[in-house]
């Protein structure tokens, strides 16, 4: 079946099928056609004929004839025919047990002449009946009772019949080729514009938004190629608006980001010198010392967070590969953040996994996943590292109430909130989406599941991966 699934061989097939029933009519029609001429020329003549023999004959004949007068009459006629009256018969002639009863019943209750076509084991033959007619006192025709029958072989024309049948059969054979060579020129023509179409949309699919087919011709393909062009046309016009709005907005949020670094770096030194003097101040005053202190260092880790996603959509973001012991690489991580292993925090960190890596987003890889799993988790959070044939897994699991299948699928997505219902969280909703992109940077990838009993997120890293930038 698969051999019919294309376009082009069921437009051959068709073709074909076409022109091969075509032929097969045509042949069949001109066969009956010809077949029908070839034995109504032989049942005419021979009709014509005994007619013409028997209106011929002009000795007396008596009715009822005597024997010798029928042997006569039949012998006059010089055909392969018999005289019959009643149960006397002509003794030259053929036998009357060749013809059919039908035949005989038929001539003696009419006076027209009767013909009738049957197959023997010696061949077709035309079998002829005429009653031989005499007047009535006011002229009118009647039956004499003296019949005549005649036989005519017909296996010159049943063989003239069969080499019809071979010829027109072989000719509607020879159509065959013809068919599929005219089936192949019609399924090219029709075919080629559809393939120029196919390879367009290809490519339009591959992002190249200025391709154009020429329009050639007003049948229905031409139109299928301008709607195709006016369709391509609206969608680059379209893309390019939306690129450029997508490049409006990045560079607005770099921009925003970095000129927000300074006066953040200024607000940060004032809020550390206000949280060593928060002691000393009134407890109203301290209260919103500290409350201060924490929106500049949360808006600090947002604007952190943007410049390193404006890097990656720029295209700028830059890594240092080293040789790392994954162990060492991440406890040093968990240690920097103050989490220690104990009831909450169970590590699983053989030492000699080795790969290559950068250590500054391995780390902040490690940060977000960890910090993930304590913010929207429970205790306690596995980390477990293990290697493999293909590279080298870290996976974090807490113990809280997992992660909602909604959000499941979007849970990489940049300002996706664990919790939609809060309009603000510790997190900036970029730390996920960072981590992964720091897993891919490295040729990795970071996979997030519902374990039932809270979330696992998986990352994974080739053993070696080359240096460079991207």
């Amino acid at each position: 079946m698969r051999l019919l699934s294309g376009l082009r061989p069921r437009l051959i097939l068709a073709f074909a099928a076409m022109a091969i029933i075509g032929a097969a009519a045509a042949a069949g029609a001109s066969y009956v056609s010809a077949r029908n001429a070839i034995l109504k020329s032989v049942q005419d003549a021979a009709m014509d004929q005994l007619k013409d023999r028997v209106g011929a004959y002009d000795r007396p004949l008596s009715t009822p004839p005597t024997q010798d007068q029928l042997n006569d009459f039949a012998g006059s006629l010089r055909l392969n025919a018999v005289a019959v009256h009643g149960n006397l018969r002509s003794v030259n002639g053929p036998d009357l047990t060749r013809f059919s009863t039908e035949l005989r019943r038929t001539v003696a209750g009419d006076i027209r002449i009767q013909f009738q076509r049957l197959d023997r084991d010696t061949g077709p033959e035309l079998q002829v009946g005429l009653p031989v007619l005499a007047r009535q006192p006011d002229g009118s025709p009647r039956a004499s009772g003296i019949e005549v029958y005649s036989l005519t072989s017909l296996v010159q024309q049943q063989q003239a019949i069969d080499e019809l049948a071979k010829s027109a059969w072989q000719m509607a054979a020879l159509v065959l080729p013809l068919a599929a060579a005219l089936a192949l020129l019609a399924a090219r023509q029709v075919l080629r514009p559809v393939r120029a179409l196919n390879t367009a949309a290809a490519q339009l699919g591959e992002g190249r938004l200025d391709v154009r087919l020429p329009a050639k011709g007003s049948d229905e393909l031409a139109e299928l190629v301008t709607t195709f062009n006016n369709t391509a046309a609206e969608l680059e016009r379209t893309v390019g608006e939306l690129r450029a709005m997508e490049a409006d907005a990045r560079r607005f949020v770099a921009d925003v980001s970095h000129e927000l670094r300074t006066p953040l770096a200024a607000m940060n030194a004032v809020t550390d010198v206000l949280d060593e003097d928060a002691e000393a101040l009134p407890p109203d005053t301290a209260v919103a010392a500290r409350l201060v202190s924490g929106e500049t260092r949360r808006l600090t880790r947002l604007v952190q967070d943007l410049v390193e996603i404006s890097r990656f959509d720029a295209g700028r973001a830059e890594l240092v590969l080293d040789e790392w012991d994954l162990a060492t690489a991440i406890r040093d991580s968990l240690d920097a953040r103050g989490w220690r292993e104990g009831e909450d925090l169970v590590t699983d960190l053989p030492e000699g996994v080795l790969a290559r890596v950068d250590r500054r987003r391995l780390d902040l890889i490690v940060a977000n996943l960890v910090g993930n799993a304590f913010r929207h988790g429970a205790a306690p959070v596995e980390v477990r590292l293990r290697a493999g044939g293909d590279g080298v897994t870290l996976e974090v699991e807490d113990h809280g109430p997992g992660i909602d299948p909604e959000i499941l699928p979007h849970v990489f997505d940049r300002f996706t909130k664990a919790d939609t219902a809060r309009a603000r969280s510790e997190g900036s909703g970029l730390g996920l989406a960072i981590a992964l992109e720091n897993a891919r940077l490295h040729g990795g990838d970071i996979t997030a599941a519902d374990t039932g009993h809270g979330a696992r997120f998986v990352l994974r890293l080739p053993h070696r991966t080359e240096g460079g930038t991207r």
